[in-house]
C-alpha cells in the first residue's frame, strides 16, 4: 500500500511539473508536505528521515532525504554568481570577444562557447539572461532572425553545466550521490572524468552550430565595451573555485565540505555588497532563485519517501531484469531513458529519483562505487550525460530553453517547437554520442 501511494503522489507531481513549469516549486512543496503527512501512517516518510542526520538500527549512519550539501552548494553559488553578473564582467568579456572575431559566424560561435564556459560555474538561466542583451544587439546589427542564435545559446549553456560540480543542480546531485569532489569532475582515479567527456561532446556538437550559422559571413561592427563596475565578485568566484579544488585535494570524508565552503563565500559576498555598495540585503536576497531552492527540498522529500517505501529498489531490479549482466546494455539504457525523459520534463526530479536507483543497480551488478570500480562511475556519468543534455532536445526540456524562447516571444518572434528540435536534436545526439563513447573508452574496464 505504501509503495502504491508514494508512486501515485510522485507521478501526479511529475505530470504537474510538466504542465505547470512556472509553479513547479509549489507542486514540489505540496508533494513533499503530503509525503510528510502520510509518514505517521507508514505511507510516506517520517520527519527525522527527511531532514536529520541519523543512525539506523544497525548503527550505520543515514543521511537525510534532503541533501543539505547540495543545498549549500546551490544557494552559496547562487549568491556569488548573482553578484558576478551585476559586476559587469560577463558583458565586458562578451564585448571583448566580439571585437576579436573576424566574421558574424565566428562571433556567434564564440558567444555560444562563452555562454558554455560561464555556465560551467553559473546557473544556466542566469547565464542566458546575462548574454541575451549582447546576443540581441548582434542579431539586430546583422539584420538576422535571432531565434536560432538564442536556441544555440540555451543548449550551449545546458551542455557545459554538466562539466563541473557547481555548474547546475544535476551535477551537484551526482557529486553528492557518488561522493565526487570538485576535482573529481575533472580527473578521477587517474582517468579523465566527466569534464572531458562534455568537452568532447561540445566539440562534436559545435559542428551542428557551425552548419546552422554557415551563411553568416558578414563582419560585426564593435560597439563600446561595457565597463567593469567591480572586480570583487570575479575574485570571489575565482577563489571559490580554488577553495573547492583545494578541499578536493585534502578531502577528509566530511559530507558537507563543499556546501559549507560555498555558503561561507556567499556570506562574504553578501557582506561585501551590503557594506561597500550599501545594497539592501533583503532586496538582494529576494531576487535570488528561491523557487528552485524550495523545489529541490520538496523533490528530495518526495524521492526520500519512494526510497523509504522500497520503490527505488524495485525499479533497479526491473532495469537489471531487462539488461541482465550486460554493462553496455545497462549503460545505453540509462542514457536513453535519461535523454528521452529529460527532453520533456525537468531533469532535477528525474535525477533525484534515478541516482539512488542507479546506486542500487550497481550493487546488483557487482560494482561498488565506494571501492572505486570504474564501471560504477561509468553508469553514473552516463546518467548525468543523458539527463543533463537530453533537455536540449525540446524547448520545454530545460529552464534555460523556456527562458530563451520566452524572450524571443517578447521580442515579437514566434519560435516553434520544431524549429527548436531541428537544432536541439542533432546537437544533443552529437554531444551525447561522442561524449558517451569517450567515457566508455576510459571507464568500461
Amino acid at each position: 500500500m505504501g509503495q502504491i501511494t508514494t508512486v501515485a503522489v510522485f507521478l501526479v507531481c511529475y505530470v504537474l511539473f510538466a504542465a505547470l513549469p512556472r509553479h513547479r516549486h509549489w507542486v514540489a512543496v505540496a508533494g513533499g508536505a503530503l509525503m510528510l503527512l502520510l509518514g505517521p501512517f507508514g505511507l510516506g516518510i517520517d520527519l527525522t528521515s527527511a531532514f536529520l542526520y541519523r543512525f539506523d538500527e544497525d548503527g550505520a549512519r543515514c543521511l537525510p532525504a534532503v541533501d543539505w550539501n547540495v543545498m549549500g552548494i546551490f544557494v552559496g553559488v547562487l549568491v556569488v554568481a548573482e553578484l558576478f553578473m551585476r559586476s559587469g564582467m560577463p558583458g565586458h568579456i562578451a564585448d571583448l570577444v566580439i571585437r576579436r572575431c573576424p566574421s558574424a559566424r565566428v562571433t556567434l560561435l564564440a558567444l555560444c562557447a562563452l555562454t558554455g564556459i560561464i555556465s560551467a560555474f553559473v546557473e544556466n538561466v542566469a547565464t542566458v539572461l546575462l548574454i541575451a542583451p549582447v546576443a540581441l544587439s548582434i542579431t539586430r546589427r546583422l539584420g538576422i532572425r535571432p531565434v536560432p542564435f538564442f536556441i544555440a545559446l540555451a543548449i550551449s549553456s545546458n551542455l557545459q553545466s554538466c562539466a563541473t560540480l557547481i555548474g547546475d543542480p544535476p551535477s551537484m546531485l551526482l557529486g553528492s550521490e557518488a561522493g565526487l569532489s570538485f576535482n573529481d569532475f575533472i580527473w578521477l582515479n587517474g582517468r579523465p572524468s566527466i569534464f572531458f567527456g562534455v568537452q568532447i561532446g561540445a566539440a562534436a556538437s559545435f559542428l551542428v552550430l557551425l552548419f546552422v550559422f554557415r551563411k553568416h559571413r558578414q563582419v560585426v561592427e564593435p560597439e563600446t565595451v561595457e565597463p567593469i563596475k567591480t572586480w570583487v565578485p570575479t575574485v570571489l568566484l575565482t577563489l571559490l573555485i580554488v577553495a573547492l579544488a583545494l578541499s578536493s585535494a585534502v578531502h577528509g570524508g566530511f559530507a558537507y565540505t563543499a556546501g559549507i565552503i560555498c555558503m561561507v563565500f556567499a556570506v562574504v559576498a553578501l557582506a561585501y555588497d551590503v557594506i561597500w555598495h550599501r545594497t539592501d540585503a533583503w532586496k538582494l536576497t529576494k531576487e535570488l532563485d528561491w523557487a528552485t531552492t524550495v523545489f529541490l527540498v520538496g523533490i528530495f522529500i518526495i524521492v526520500g519517501a519512494l526510497s523509504q517505501q522500497g520503490v527505488l529498489v524495485v525499479l533497479a531490479q526491473w532495469i537489471k531484469s531487462i539488461t541482465g549482466e550486460s554493462l553496455l546494455a545497462t549503460y545505453v539504457l540509462l542514457i536513453v531513458i535519461a535523454m528521452v525523459v529529460s527532453a520533456f520534463v525537468d531533469n532535477v526530479p528525474f535525477l533525484v529519483a534515478m541516482l539512488p536507483v542507479t546506486s542500487t543497480l550497481l550493487k546488483g551488478l557487482g560494482y561498488n562505487i565506494d571501492n572505486g570500480d570504474p564501471q560504477a562511475y561509468l553508469l553514473m556519468f552516463g546518467l548525468l550525460l543523458g539527463a543533463g543534455l537530453g533537455g536540449n532536445i525540446s524547448p520545454i526540456g530545460a529552464s534555460a530553453n523556456i527562458v530563451a524562447m520566452g524572450m524571443m516571444s517578447k521580442q515579437g518572434h514566434k519560435p516553434t517547437f520544431w524549429e527548436f528540435v531541428r537544432i536541439g536534436l542533432p546537437f544533443t545526439l552529437m554531444a551525447i554520442g561522442t561524449g558517451s563513447i569517450f567515457m566508455w573508452f576510459f571507464w568500461a574496464k
